[in-house]
């Protein structure tokens, strides 16, 4: 698992996490809600490796990531998947930007015999590609320029360009934030198909519902830390904390 053990982390002397733990199993989805700026994102960095934290340690199945080699870590680091609220796909086609990231995790002769077979026409999409398309139901658009998508739809491609390359672990920061209810519903599903492969899923939301459709576990992140970590009907029908059951039920806690 991947495990933040007391994790803090302040930006200009301003705290934004602090004495935080959260671990994230695999086939297990962990929802992670709080309101905006309250430290989801910088968690989720941290959940990442790309952000160490100022104190506190992070591991990924018992070995400590800020201390390994940086070789090491690179390697922990290509078993993570990473969804952000923006799409930032490349100009090319849907098949092209969703093969990207096993593109970069091949060795360079690997990904230059590839390149070469593009030049003369003789490529051929991955079937990692194809499956990863199929789950996010855009397999028809994979010749499709991804500059014509919809904004939904380059989502849900970039979903699919994380799934591709079989992650151990994927993290999704605000994946529907502005979607309408069918790629939402679409990305959802996706989520639920990805836990059952085996897949460790953190989601980052400050939509409630969408918490309690498709996590197993809940963090509720309130003012620099969680307030509470548990089974998501007991956090919802009955939290512990009295400040988590304000924010779920509504009140103002800010």
């Amino acid at each position: 698992m991947i495990r933040l053990s007391n994790v803090s982390q302040a930006y200009d002397g301003a705290p934004v996490l602090a004495d935080a733990s959260l671990s994230v199993e695999p086939g297990e989805i962990t929802a992670v809600i709080g309101p905006s700026g309250v430290g989801k994102t910088t968690l989720l960095r941290m959940l990442a490796l790309f952000l160490r934290p100022n104190a506190g340690t992070v591991t990924v199945d018992g070995q400590p990531v800020w201390s390994a080699a940086e070789a090491e870590r690179l390697a922990l680091r290509r078993r993570i998947g990473m969804v952000f609220q923006e799409a930032s796909l490349f100009d090319a086609t849907v098949a092209r930007n969703v093969e990207y990231g096993l593109q970069v995790r091949r060795p360079w002769g690997d990904r230059l015999r590839r390149e070469v077979r593009s030049l003369l026409g003789t490529r051929e999409t991955p079937e990692a590609v194809t499956r990863a398309l199929d789950v996010v139901g855009l397999r028809d658009e994979l010749d499709q320029r991804a500059s014509s998508l919809s904004g939904g739809e380059s989502q849900r491609v970039s979903f699919a360009r994380a799934l591709a390359y079989d992650p151990t672990y994927l993290l999704l920061d605000e994946p529907t934030s502005d979607l309408d209810p069918r790629n939402t519903g679409a990305i959802e599903d996706a989520i639920l198909e990805a836990r059952d492969r085996g897949i460790g899923v953190v989601v980052a939301t400050h939509d409630m519902h969408q918490a309690e459709r498709v996590a197993d576990r809940v963090g509720v992140l309130l003012g620099d830390g969680f307030t509470e970590i548990g089974p998501t009907e007991r956090v919802f029908e009955h939290p512990a904390d009295d400040r988590t059951r304000k924010f779920v039920s509504g009140e103002l806690v800010y």
